[in-house]
């Protein structure tokens, strides 16, 4: 199977067609081999326009959805970047391509042993895979120009807000509403002491577990 005549008709059919256009990107999703980072038996499944599962709580994005996200997060080569439950790694790899350097933080031992293995095999210095809690973020190592996570959650936990730089952006998907399939993908910002978002668009990425409403208590 002809892999990278496959990335090259993905980016042309399912990225720059969504309103991706800046160079880094589309370079970058042109750069990382979105195979390596799947099962074997999913492999040539690489390039469809769907989420893919890589372990039983983990999923990759629809090339248009995490396009998407990057661009409205514009990163920038001067950037340290952060993604929150990376998975297998692919979205910490293409995002790595466009900054200077991104932890890939994941809770998982065994799947952030296998995503160092996989940055190795593709040469990706500038990607560093972490185990630790995804509810804490990476405190130690920040403040963060970008911050990316890699599901769909109800609530966004202020200790994540409280890693941005000033000037950062955190790109996440917000469910619409209890129940829903839908979510907002969301950019918030930082300036000085104050954190805000805007609404870029609609998705339905994999649900990040963990991150759900509380339930509401009725007599």
């Amino acid at each position: 199977m002809d892999f990278a005549k496959h990335r090259q008709i993905m980016v042309d059919s399912q990225v720059r067609v969504n309103d991706v256009t800046a160079p880094a990107i589309v370079k970058a999703f042109l750069a990382v081999p979105r195979e390596m980072f799947l099962p074997k038996s999913l492999q040539s499944s690489a390039y469809a326009e769907y989420p893919l599962p890589v372990s039983d709580d983990r999923a990759m994005w629809t090339p248009r959805d995490l396009g998407k996200m990057l661009h409205a997060m514009a990163p920038t080569p001067s950037d340290i970047a952060l993604v929150i439950g990376a998975g297998a790694g692919y979205s910490a790899a293409v995002l790595g391509q466009t900054v200077e350097t991104v932890l890939a933080l994941d809770d998982d031992d065994e799947m952030v042993d296998k995503m160092a293995d996989r940055f190795a095999k593709i040469s990706m210095g500038q990607a560093v895979a972490i185990s630790g809690d995804l509810a804490n973020g990476l405190p130690d190592q920040g403040p963060f120009e970008v911050i990316f996570v890699a599901g769909m959650v109800e609530t966004v936990p202020q200790k994540w807000l409280d890693q941005l730089a000033d000037g950062g952006r955190l790109g996440v998907v917000v469910r619409a509403g209890t129940g829903k399939r839908l979510g907002q993908a969301r950019i918030y910002v930082r300036t000085g002491e104050t954190v805000s978002y805007r609404e870029v668009f609609e998705c339905c990425p994999p649900v990040l577990s963990g991150f759900e409403q509380a339930a509401a208590f009725t007599f």
